[in-house]
């Protein structure tokens, strides 16, 4: 029975043995058969593969489209004193990474990212924008950066098509493991991106953009990248291993084949047998691979982030958008340390296959029009390898001026003031403006011939060409010869006065003025007010230290300003009187009876109670401190003949309505010049007030410009700072130069740097120049101000409601800017015009004419007061 179990058991082995072994010979004919119907019929499979993934394909790319057409963009500008820090920055870039994954869980891998774009198109040095997803927007508008950066809702830009394109990816290359060169803050890692896009020029067509796509990698494709390189790590040190043995071996065989090896073979008598052989060498062990060394920067999964770096230049000039996409690449070498940005693609003879051709292109286009991010392989970074591209530009950048930060120069553009000539990064000079309407008020200061006057005649020269209205005050007269040639033209003659006091010899032609007459109808107490401070601030009075001198003078005054209007109305103009009936007022009882019955009606009761009650009890000798500055005026001829007119021409009102352009000399800086310069400053702001009585819209835009302003200060402090406080409102905007501007008085200083749209200083002194570069905060510092040469500025400017600068400008000399304006031989019909402009007369003739007017102001006070009724005769002896 055994026996045959064991049989039968036996029969059942072989038969499933049998089985088995067909059963696998079957399967691999079915191999056999597959592989060979693979192999007839490949076409098939591969076409069958490829229909697969290009559907596949098709529908990651419609969701990623259907994704990107929800992103929002930012764009960040930041102040003038932006200065973040490190930690600042990293907080950006956590963000940043943050907010690229703030999409629909249907959104491709492709379309999770945030976009970094740095745009040179010539509205701004480099424009800074995030572009990412909408679901991110708040996340990404409130910024560590704080209120020294503001986040605005940015449009999608618009690129008009440009002739010559070129494209460029950037890739990591060099030690994948190693990080990117530590950058700097100071100066702004962004300085050789700006550098590079400095010379760029919009009419060019010229466009420059770079675009860093920060992406959140996911965990199975940084776990294969470390995977991968730990099986690099291994196989080269491997490789080093066995380098080594086989370094080794060779030593040792080069050891026992040399002679002396053999020799001491023979002497120990060890060759041959008797454990002769080679010699055993220990080959070394291939060293352990530490994770930490073999991944670097990937070993730790904190702020690791994929980047995508594109980079497009444009222009419709060849050649140029090649030049800057070499600037560029020259750039981003800044940032190159143990791994650097390289441009993708390879060098065959003079052409590079890359971006720009196919098969490349079109996927790059992809890319960058809708927002893509597909990073190369290598494409690895820390955030902190990023903080120089994670900000916009600091304060520690130095940023170009283009024409759309501050325009060009124009002749003839009513809206443009000519500032200077700036020299650009590529060399190229062009003059450079403000616009008119936001060029409120300058100052500029410098050294005697730094070029400081040069400038303010070259601007003023480009206004009246321009069709402007402007006052030149120079009270040394060097300014008008220099000017005179340039403004020599038949269109503008009629439109220059020249009042100038430095006149000599009897027949010097002369202007004249009244202060306190009525004939071009002022009103009467802006007329007596503005004339007693003008005295005031000369002298030095006030309410404390002379308040009888005030009140006596500011009587007198009242009293005779009422004689002229009086004698306006009568239409006797010629009989007006002028400031020096002041000391006839005061001193002539005859006629001052007459004056004073002659116009009582035209004074009110406080006066008329003034002149009755207190006047009498005044002593003769109150009158000295009042008469003092009038005799000295009268004892000068020229003054004499200036202010001893009944009806003067000079009108600064008028000059302002009508887009004159006068040019006044007052004749120096003595005491009698400076209370000359006081009555006619004061004058200028009694007129720009008087500019209430017209409407806003209707007030011609009027430039004064005041040369030496230390002169004028001395004359009238609290004249020309009021001017700086008050003349933007009626449109009257002022130009001051001074050497010091420590030495102007304080308000004066206070209300010139307050107010300032454009601050500029020429070379000086540093202790001269410190106030200016401190208002700059020591940027530029009064060390390189001080060694400027002639005609060079440095200038802060105000446009479009904010300040450039300060900044390099040349000043304009008038012979380059103006050649086609200069006409030297029509300057002398130019000066006859302009002083038949400003009424002038032989000084003689009105030297006689002042001498005779009290005469003829008393005759008219006589028959104007007979034709009163004769009930004033007891009113007459009140006064007497």
């Amino acid at each position: 029975m055994d026996s045959a179990a064991s049989y039968l058991t036996g029969q059942g082995s072989a038969s499933a043995s049998a089985s088995a072994s067909s059963q696998v010979s079957g399967f691999v004919l079915d191999i056999v058969h597959t592989a060979g119907w693979v192999l007839t019929y490949w076409w098939a499979v591969a076409l069958t593969a490829v229909t697969v993934w290009a559907m596949g394909e098709a529908a990651v790319r419609h969701l990623a489209r259907k994704a990107s057409a929800e992103r929002m963009a930012l764009e960040l500008v930041p102040s003038r004193h932006f200065d973040p820090g490190l930690e600042e920055i990293f907080r950006r870039g956590v963000q940043l990474a943050r907010a690229s994954t703030s999409m629909p869980w249907w959104a491709p891998r492709r379309s999770k990212a945030v976009q970094i774009r740095l745009r040179a198109d010539g509205s701004s040095a480099l424009r800074y924008r995030i572009e990412g997803p909408a679901g991110g927007e708040r996340l990404l508008s409130i910024t560590p950066f704080g209120p020294a950066v503001t986040v605005n809702r940015a449009r999608p830009l618009t690129d008009k098509p440009r002739e010559h394109v070129v494209r460029a990816e950037f890739i990591l290359r060099g030690k994948p493991i190693a990080p990117l060169r530590e950058v700097p803050l100071n100066p702004d890692p962004l300085q050789p991106l700006i550098d590079a896009v400095s010379d760029l020029r919009a009419e060019l067509g010229d466009l420059a953009e770079l675009r860093l796509d920060i992406q959140r990698a996911p965990k199975w494709a940084l776990r294969a990248r470390r995977l991968q390189l730990m099986s690099d790590a291994r196989r080269a040190e491997r490789r080093e291993a066995q380098r080594a043995v086989r370094g080794v071996r060779q030593d040792a065989t080069g050891i026992e084949d040399s002679l002396t090896w053999q020799l001491q073979q023979l002497v120990t008598g060890k060759q041959g047998g008797g454990g002769g052989g080679r010699r055993l060498v220990m080959p070394p062990v291939p060293r352990r691979v530490e994770p930490e060394e073999a991944l670097g920067k990937l070993a730790e999964d904190d702020h690791l982030v994929r980047v995508q770096l594109l980079v497009m230049c444009a222009s419709n000039i060849e050649g140029r958008a090649e030049a800057r996409l070499a600037q560029v690449q020259a750039a981003l070498d800044v940032f190159g340390g143990g791994s650097r940005w390289a441009m993708r693609g390879w060098r065959v003879g003079p052409w590079r296959l890359g971006a720009d051709r196919w098969p490349s292109r079109r996927g790059f286009e992809r890319r960058w029009t809708f927002g893509h991010c597909q990073p190369p392989r290598a494409n690895w970074v820390r955030l902190e390898e990023l903080t120089g591209l994670l900000k916009p530009p600091t304060v520690h950048c130095r940023l170009p001026l283009l024409a759309g930060d501050l325009p060009t120069f124009e002749h003839g553009n009513p809206d443009l003031l000519l500032q200077g000539i700036y020299r650009g990064p590529d060399g190229r000079r062009r003059l450079v403006a403000t616009h008119a309407k936001e060029t409120l008020f300058e100052v500029g200061v410098g050294k005697a011939g730094g070029g400081k006057t040069e400038r303010a005649l070259a601007q003023a020269i480009g206004w009246a060409h321009a069709g402007g209205g402007l006052l030149f005050l120079d009270p040394h007269r060097d300014s008008w010869p220099r000017a005179l040639p340039f403004l020599a033209h038949d269109h503008l003659m009629q439109r220059i006065a020249l009042i100038d006091l430095n006149a000599s010899g009897p027949a010097a032609q002369l202007s004249c003025w009244n202060p306190i007459g009525m004939h071009q109808g002022q009103v009467s107490h802006e007329v007596v007010e503005a004339t007693a401070d003008a005295y005031a601030s000369v002298l030095g009075w006030d309410d404390a230290t002379a308040p009888r001198a005030l009140t006596v003078l500011t009587a007198a005054l009242a009293v005779l300003v009422a004689v002229n209007e009086a004698a306006c109305a009568a239409g006797r103009p010629e009989d007006q009187a002028t400031i020096f009936h002041v000391r006839s007022l005061l001193t002539d009882p005859a006629f001052r009876t007459v004056a004073l019955t002659a116009v009582e009606g035209r004074l009110d009761e406080e006066m008329r109670a003034w002149w009755r009650t207190v006047f009498p009890t005044l002593p003769l000798d109150a009158f000295a401190v009042v008469l003092n500055p009038i005799a000295r005026l009268a004892a000068n001829p020229v003054t004499r003949a200036f202010l001893g007119q009944p009806a003067g021409v000079y009108n600064i009102r008028t000059a302002m309505d009508t887009r004159m352009i006068v040019w006044v000399c007052p004749g120096g800086n003595g005491p009698t010049d400076r209370l000359i310069t006081a009555l006619l400053a004061r004058d200028l702001l009694r007129a720009v007030r008087s500019r209430r009585d017209t409407p806003e819209t209707e007030r011609v835009p009027f430039r004064p410009y005041f040369d030496e302003l230390i002169t004028l200060t001395g004359a009238a402090p609290e004249t020309i700072a009021s001017m700086f406080e008050d003349f933007r409102k009626y449109k009257v905007h002022v130009h001051g130069m001074t050497q010091l501007l420590a030495r102007l008085p304080h308000p004066v200083r206070l209300s010139l740097v307050q107010n300032a749209s454009t601050l500029a200083s020429t070379a000086g002194s540093q202790s001269a120049i410190a106030p200016i570069t401190a208002e700059w905060g020591e940027r530029p510092g009064p060390d390189v101000v001080a060694a400027l040469d002639r005609f060079e500025h440095y200038m802060s400017l105000t446009v479009q409601g904010r300040r450039i600068g300060p900044v390099p400008i040349t000043g304009p000399h008038l012979e380059d800017v103006f050649a086609d304006y200069h006409r030297p031989h029509q300057a002398a019909a130019l000066t006859r015009a302009a002083l038949a402009t400003a009424g002038a007369a032989p000084l003689n003739q009105l030297t006689d004419r002042a001498e005779n007017q009290l005469t003829r102001t008393s005759t008219f006070l006589a028959q104007f007061r007979a034709a009163k009724p004769a009930g004033h005769l007891q009113k007459k002896r009140d006064y007497q």
